[in-house]
């Protein structure tokens, strides 16, 4: 075994390691630090002040987040009247949440404002694309932007606080919140996170900024069999090696609050977790911030067996400081009573109000309760031409090309009839995804509507839909005859295929990863025809695209792009824009592969490349165990070469560092934007290793003919792991190091650590 030195001796705190370049604890379980949050609740004297008018049913009621769709009726009238709602949800418009606003402050007796909050997850009226295909970008800059806009849009409608950014952790693309993910790597879903959190809580726009509000603390995304809320069971190592990170850098952007989500840990829901919120969320991790329920969560325990009745599952949650109850109404109907009878300490429900409060500072609420509800402001921001431009940037850069054989993309000037066949061509709706906030449909740029508007008179188009979309049957045959009839009559066939907006996101898990309906089928019955076809995918998750491939010519992978999403389908096919997203998650080859991530364990056999005689490896015996496409791997309309690693030094101190740089060539005719990736595997360690993982990434942009070097300071945050005793080590020893444009494709080189 190699020589081990303990992070301790490197960092101030004996509970800290740098994994995925976060800082982030390494404790276990048998070492759990103190309370944090029990000596240390954010507070000011505006706060207190507050607090010390405020009875007991109006504490409770700064506590209570409450719901409502359609219209307001009295009983909300009242209820807000009586002190009794501290937050709403699904309340929007400027002039709606300002009347309630007036309510609350006028009205109720101790004139507290009430906090509006609202899922703006990718967008609120303009809608960007889907947070998995803002991983696809790699554009740090861009996701905050388009968070950003996300922000100055809710604000000026009312909203002061989201449920996002999420930052579940997902290896199983059945699982359909997968989309709403940065996908399956901690490090780039750590940068995404930070960079979201920063886009909606720091916009640059004076008091256009709105909470964020990280999700669901943790191991959320391991649903079991990808069926969501379906309880899988995390080892300690998996949890902090893989799910903590993101919430690391979430919590070091200065999230305002924490989500905590439906599932257990080690067999008890974090509702009720102590270890986990008290211990690892506010201790470890050092949040001092809001902690809210999911929806109705304090009621779930219930469900899930750990508490015999809501007064015991309100006990439970608020002793567990979990400050704020969404949707359950328990701790305004019980907290006081409960206060009363001696079962629940006041001093915790004073707490959690101060948390509240501060949500409600920090938003200006406290200073000035009216400011935030300005109705012309919200005319000239919602929709703006900033905004939908804003958007339309950041599909263009989500966007991945995953086959381009032959030039087929970008379109030729001698293409001059192209079949547009596929149920996604005119989708709208669908396009927005299984978040689309306060969206419209019919403000949505269809990508047959996109492609009319690129290429005008110059192409003529036909439609055919091709089959019918329905998960459960095989419906639209008939029109499978159309659609061959239009594409042997074209030069250019363009396939638009996918899954409709409820066919992912929450509840929206899936046991097959094949295209919905019949639509595998259109597409073989139209690449009979033996024209060129490229393929567009409309999607909320990496489905099989095996098929899909070996029948097209080329595929664009384009997620579900949001409000402008068919002009930047469009704008890509045409060669206007030169695609450069790198994909955040593995693609499979064969569904039967799922779970399949790049970062693997080594194991003790070896990993043989594809179907392979040899009875001992880890490989399967039907299928190739690579994936389709891998990891960070996305095309180009113009190809890079790379030079090999060159190192300033074959080995580094402990307290040192090395360069690993590259030269990146455009030996192509277009510029372009090359996302260059650097993975490290650590040789021999006391922990099975994965075989490499992502440890930094550059973008480089490059004229036709240019080369730059990519350049990568490698330190010894980088080179750390969780040991046998859960502390955080390195080890000195061999290190491989890898730079390439994917997971796969890399160039290799090696140092040693003494």
């Amino acid at each position: 075994m190699r020589n081990a030195v303990k992070l301790k001796s490197l960092i101030a705190t004996s509970c800290a390691v740098l994994i995925a370049g976060t800082l982030i604890s390494a404790c276990s379980a048998t070492q759990k630090p103190a309370n944090k949050a029990q000596a240390s609740v954010p507070t000011n004297a505006q706060i207190e002040a507050i607090l010390s008018n405020l009875t007991l049913e109006e504490k409770a009621g700064q506590l209570n987040l409450i719901n409502f769709e359609g219209e307001l009726g009295e009983e909300h009238y009242e209820m807000i009247r009586q002190g009794k709602v501290g937050s709403l949800l699904k309340s929007n418009g400027a002039a709606q949440n300002l009347k309630l606003q007036k309510i609350a402050v006028e009205q109720s007796r101790a004139g507290v404002p009430i906090l509006f909050q609202e899922d703006v997850i990718h967008g609120y009226k303009t809608i960007a694309p889907i947070p998995l295909a803002e991983a696809a970008s790699w554009d740090l800059p861009a996701i905050q932007h388009s968070a950003a806009v996300a922000a100055r849009e809710a604000s000026a409608a009312g909203i002061q606080l989201t449920y996002a950014p999420m930052v579940d952790m997902s290896r199983d693309p059945r699982w359909g919140r997968i989309i709403e993910a940065a996908g399956e790597d901690p490090y780039l879903a750590s940068l995404v996170a930070a960079a979201r959190v920063k886009g909606f809580q720091e916009s640059g726009e004076g008091n256009q900024n709105i909470l964020a509000t990280v999700k669901h603390f943790a191991g959320y995304g391991a649903a079991l069999a990808g069926r969501d809320y379906n309880i899988q069971d995390l080892s300690e190592r998996e949890l902090r090696e893989v799910h903590l990170p993101p919430f690391k850098a979430a919590v070091d952007a200065d999230v305002a609050a924490v989500m905590i989500a439906y599932t257990a840990h080690d067999g008890v829901p974090l509702t009720a977790n102590e270890y986990m919120v008290q211990d690892v969320l506010q201790g470890e991790l050092g949040f001092n911030g809001l902690i809210m329920t999911d929806w109705a969560t304090i009621y779930n325990l219930e469900r899930a067996g750990v508490s015999a009745n809501e007064e015991d599952a309100t006990i439970t949650a608020i002793n567990n400081n979990i400050h704020m109850d969404m949707a359950a109404k328990k701790y305004v109907e019980l907290l006081p009573k409960l206060v009363r009878e001696g079962k629940v300490d006041e001093q915790l429900v004073d707490d959690a109000v101060r948390q509240v409060l501060m949500l409600k500072y920090k938003a200006g609420l406290l200073d000035d309760p009216y400011g935030r509800f300005d109705v012309e402001l919200e005319k000239k921001e919602l929709l703006s031409a900033e905004n939908v431009e804003a958007t339309k940037q950041m599909a263009l850069k989500s966007m991945v090309l995953l086959k381009n054989s032959d030039n087929t993309l970008p379109i030729a000037d001698s293409v001059k009839k192209v079949a547009v066949i596929g149920p996604f061509a005119k989708a709208q709706k669908d396009l927005m995804g299984w978040w689309p906030g306060l969206g419209d449909e019919n403000d949505v740029v269809s990508i047959m509507a996109g492609l009319e508007q690129e290429f005008g008179d110059s192409i003529e188009f036909t439609y055919a839909q091709g089959v019918e979309i329905d998960r459960f049957n095989k419906a639209g045959a008939d029109l499978i005859p159309e659609a061959v009839k239009n594409a042997e009559a074209a030069d250019l066939v363009i396939m638009v295929l996918g899954e409709q907006e409820w066919m992912s996101g929450e509840g929206g898990g899936t046991a097959s990863l094949h295209l919905p309906g019949l639509q595998e089928q259109l597409l073989a019955a139209v690449a009979e025809t033996g024209k060129p076809i490229a393929t567009v995918i409309v999607s909320g998750r990496p489905y099989v695209l095996t098929d899909v491939a070996n029948h097209s010519d080329a595929v664009l992978q384009a997620w579900m792009p949001g409000t402008t999403g068919g002009n930047a389908v469009a704008e890509i096919l045409s060669g206007k824009f030169n695609p450069q997203g790198k994909l955040p998650v593995t693609f499979p080859y064969h569904q039967g592969q799922v779970p399949i991530f790049y970062s693997y364990k080594k194991t003790s056999h070896p990993f043989m490349e594809g179907v392979t005689e040899d009875r001992y490896s880890t490989t399967y015996r039907d299928v190739q165990h690579e994936p389709l496409y891998p990891f960070g791997f996305g095309l180009s309309y113009t190809e890079y070469s790379y030079s090999d690693i060159k190192l300033n030094s074959a080995s580094m101190a402990l307290d040192g560092s090395i360069v690993a740089s590259v030269d990146v060539t455009n030996t192509g005719d277009v510029a372009g934007r090359e996302v260059v990736q650097l993975y490290i595997h650590d040789k021999v360690a006391s922990v099975t290793q994965p075989v490499k993982l992502l440890k930094d990434f550059t973008l480089l942009e490059l004229a036709p003919g240019e080369t730059k070097t990519a350049e990568f300071t490698i330190t010894a945050d980088k080179l750390s792991f969780i040991g046998i005793d859960y502390q955080p080590t390195i080890e000195s020893g061999d290190f491989d190091v890898f730079i390439g444009p994917d997971s796969v494709q890399l160039k290799q080189a090696e140092f040693t650590l003494n």
